[in-house]
């Protein structure tokens, strides 16, 4: 037998990547195809004119993106916790309404799920009972308006944040209130995310979350699209033109390349999961955003659930807290306390690395 050892070509790699994701382009088209096709059949059987959906499926972005895109209705709802856990709530709305007959009743301008901010909230001394042990060095702010300008000028200068607010998210997506927010503008803030923060793979896009009256400045939408479930393109005006040479490139080179002025959330064909924010449905989020945008113009952050790879959403305030001291987070809001990463007690980040491993 020959065991002659040969060399692997370094681009190997990247040529099995590159299978892979032609085999998931192929699944997403033909993934889409279907959806447009059920959504079309829909309209002519129902001659509905507004869609709603929900189920797995209904959580793929890129296909309700271009279901939005083909006009088909003249209006899509999507259920935020589509899947099983939002199935309950369909259970619940199917007995309240049709075998008790209640009346539905809509204002035309929100859904009744409060931004799907149903799930445990803590109160500041809940807070700081929870993690008092580790004798963590804090500001209490009395003033959030002054601690969002605060934190507006911190992510500014490059910083990345860990935002724990009211209560948490009740579906998949982190909208706010079990949020990581750092600058859109900064080129290499992905990589920095994925690798010192997520622990996954650095080419993995991040969400942009916006001031919803703000969409059609940076999207080629200016639907609000609140729980992060579309897909929109970036528009052209802020856009960069591909290099010459571009398609030569490797895979990881064209996939770092500066797409736009708002690198961090622009994927490779120039689209984005946006979140859009309310002043209304979600304040503490929304003045946070304007007071970046006084600072610097832009009303845009990238937002990222606060976890690391295989680990669920933090809920509690020890989640919060471990997963802050144990990533390469700067500073972490809880409520109106802010704790800074290089103010805290030595070989805290040791201590609950040392207790993960026991639990």
């Amino acid at each position: 037998m020959d065991k002659t050892v040969r060399p692997v070509s370094p681009l190997a790699g990247i040529r099995n990547l590159t299978g892979l994701y032609e085999h998931a382009l192929a699944i997403q088209q033909v993934t889409e195809e279907i959806v447009i096709k059920l959504a079309t059949s829909a309209r002519i059987l129902t001659q509905e004119r507004k869609l709603v959906m929900a189920g797995g499926v209904a959580l793929n972005c890129v296909a309700n993106g271009r279901l939005l895109k083909d006009e088909i209705f003249d209006d899509i709802w999507i259920q935020p916790a589509a899947g099983d856990a939002g199935g309950a709530v369909g259970a619940a709305y199917a007995v309240w309404h049709i075998a008790k007959n209640n009346e539905r009743i809509a204002d035309g301008k929100f859904d009744s799920m409060k931004g799907v901010q149903l799930g445990p909230e803590y109160s500041e001394k809940e807070m700081m009972l929870s993690i008092e042990k580790y004798q963590p060095v804090y500001e209490t702010f009395d003033d959030f308006n002054r601690m969002s300008a605060i934190i507006a000028e911190k992510i500014d200068k490059g910083n990345v944040i860990g935002w724990f607010q009211g209560r948490m998210e009740f579906g998949p997506r982190a909208l706010g209130n079990r949020s990581i927010l750092a600058d859109a503008r900064i080129p290499a803030m992905q990589k920095k995310l994925n690798l010192k923060i997520k622990f996954r793979e650095g080419f993995r896009p991040f969400a942009p979350v916006v001031l919803e009256e703000d969409l059609a400045e940076y999207f080629d939408s200016s639907k609000p699209s609140p729980y992060m479930l579309f897909v929109y393109d970036v528009k052209e005006s802020r856009r960069n033109k591909l290099p010459d040479g571009y398609r030569r490139l490797n895979l990881f080179d064209r996939l770092y390349f500066e797409r736009s002025d708002i690198p961090a959330i622009t994927h490779i064909d120039y689209s984005a999961r946006v979140q859009s924010v309310n002043k209304d449905v979600n304040p503490k989020l929304w003045l946070l955003l304007n007071e970046f945008k006084k600072r610097t113009n832009y009303s845009i952050l990238v937002n990222t659930s606060f976890n690391v790879r295989g680990e669920p959403i933090v809920c509690t305030p020890l989640d919060a807290f471990r997963c802050f001291m144990t990533t390469e987070m700067d500073y972490l809001v809880m409520g109106n306390l802010l704790f800074d990463k290089n103010a805290q007690p030595s070989g805290l980040e040791n201590l609950f690395h040392s207790e993960t491993k026991i639990d």
